[in-house]
C-alpha cells in the first residue's frame, strides 16, 4: 500500500508521515530531503544556480540514502545541514529543475517498489505515485505554518524572526505552486486535512483510521 502526504511547507508532513509509517509498520520516504541534499551538495561545490545542466549532472552523481530518522549524502549524515534557512531558500533551484526531478522521481519509485510506504512531498499523489491507495493533502494557515517552522529553526540554533520565516515561506509557496514540473497541487482524489487547532496525535490518528479502513476494504475484495 502506498500512502502519499502532500502539502505546503510547514504543514507538518514529515513529522506526520514518519509517525504514521511507524504505527503502520510501513517504510517512510521523505522526498523533500532528497531535493535538499542535492541543494546542499550544489552549495558545497559552488555551482552556479543558472547552470541547470550542471545541477542535473550533480544530481546523477550524488549518493542519497534515507532511513527513518537520518539523511545521508555521499556517506555523511546531513540531517541537520539540509534544514538550514540557506538550503530552504535555495532548494527551489533543484525542485524546479526538470532534469533533477526526473532523476529523483525515478529513485523514489525504485526505492518503494514492492513495499508498503508512507511518502511525503509536493507531488507524490499527483506525479510520483498517482496510483496510491490513499492520498492526503495536509495544510494549515500561513501564520501557523510559519510559527511551527520558527520553533524548528530556533531549536536548531538559528536566529530568525517570525516575519522573516513568513516572508520566506510565502515566497516558497508561490514558487512551489507556480513551477512547471511537479507543482504543489492537491490530487483530485486526495483527502484534505487542515491541521490548525489539531494536535499531532489527532492528525496521525485520523490518517491512520483512513489507512486501516482502506486496507480492510482491499483485503475484503482481495485486491
Amino acid at each position: 500500500m502506498i500512502i502519499t502526504i502532500d502539502g505546503p511547507a510547514g504543514a507538518g508532513k514529515s513529522t506526520v508521515a514518519r509517525s504514521l509509517a511507524r504505527r503502520l509498520g510501513f517504510m517512510f520516504l521523505d522526498t523533500g530531503a532528497m531535493y535538499r541534499a542535492v541543494t546542499l551538495s550544489a552549495v558545497r561545490h559552488g555551482l552556479d544556480w543558472n547552470d541547470a545542466e550542471a545541477l542535473v549532472r550533480l544530481a546523477g552523481q550524488v549518493r542519497i540514502y534515507l532511513d527513518d530518522d537520518s539523511v545521508w549524502l555521499d556517506g555523511e549524515d546531513v540531517t541537520d545541514a539540509i534544514r538550514t534557512t540557506q538550503i530552504t531558500s535555495q532548494v527551489k533551484y533543484a525542485a524546479n529543475n526538470p532534469g533533477v526531478r526526473e532523476q529523483l522521481v525515478a529513485q523514489q519509485r525504485a526505492t518503494v517498489e514492492g513495499k508498503s510506504v508512507v511518502t511525503e512531498g509536493r507531488d507524490q499523489g499527483t506525479v510520483v505515485f498517482p496510483q496510491a491507495e490513499l492520498k492526503i493533502f495536509l495544510t494549515a494557515g500561513p501564520e501557523e505554518r510559519a510559527r511551527r517552522r520558527l520553533l524548528d529553526l530556533q531549536a536548531r540554533g538559528e536566529e530568525i524572526t517570525l516575519e522573516e520565516v513568513l516572508a520566506k515561506q510565502n515566497a516558497r509557496d508561490a514558487s512551489d505552486a507556480g513551477r512547471d514540473v511537479g507543482p504543489l497541487v492537491a490530487a483530485a482524489d486526495a483527502v484534505h486535512l487542515v491541521t490548525d487547532g489539531h494536535t499531532l496525535d489527532q492528525v496521525i490518528a485520523e490518517i491512520e483510521a483512513l489507512a486501516r479502513s482502506r486496507m480492510t476494504a482491499a483485503d475484503a475484495t482481495g485486491s
